[in-house]
């Protein structure tokens, strides 16, 4: 059931977003164009603190419209790793320096329609070093309590695709998602 990519040209080209039309040929021999999103890989942090906190921004997605609370997250630069790229957007969005990182999970968000893969760390150890460079980021950051997660995601208050399996994740890597959910 593999396609077959015959070739690649450009309908547009930014530094953040790059589509492409796809020649396919489909397992049944049927062949086409096949429209795909180009994208950076994004990086994202979870710190977490010694009181089962997770630190989230506030913020607005003018896109969508909406609020919603995410984790501190950004593209990953040319020449940087995801986790370098990761510390440095906790840092620049939050001004919380992390003391180490590893990886949580990794996840390609719509790989049907876009190349884009999701770096998740978590980061522990998260020292105050500043405000944030970032100014245009978020309202305002606060340190959630992990057995607030759940009823969040419920009533929509996280929404984002990347934080969600960030925080989702993060609950598994702790051990508390059964535990919040009364299993």
């Amino acid at each position: 059931m593999r396609w077959t990519v015959h070739g690649e040209s450009t309908l547009h080209d930014t530094p953040w977003v790059r589509l492409r039309s796809l020649d396919v040929e489909q397992p049944d021999g049927t062949r086409g164009a096949y429209h795909v999103v180009r994208l950076r890989d994004v990086a994202v942090t979870a710190a977490v603190d010694d009181q089962r906190r997770v630190l989230m921004m506030w913020r607005h997605r003018f896109v969508t419209d909406t609020w919603a609370w995410e984790l501190p997250m950004g593209l990953v630069e040319d020449g940087e790793g995801p986790v370098e790229a990761a510390a440095r957007e906790l840092e620049e969005e939050t001004g919380w320096r992390p003391e180490s990182m590893r990886e949580l999970i990794y996840a390609q968000p719509a790989n049907g329609i876009t190349d884009s893969q999701h770096f998740v760390f978590r980061a522990a150890g998260a020292k105050r070093i500043g405000e944030p460079t970032e100014r245009n980021e978020s309202d305002r950051l606060e340190w959630i309590p992990l057995a607030e997660i759940p009823g969040m995601i419920a009533r929509r208050e996280i929404v984002s695709s990347a934080t969600l399996v960030g925080v989702m994740a993060l609950l598994l890597d702790l051990g508390a998602w059964a535990t919040l959910l009364g299993a």
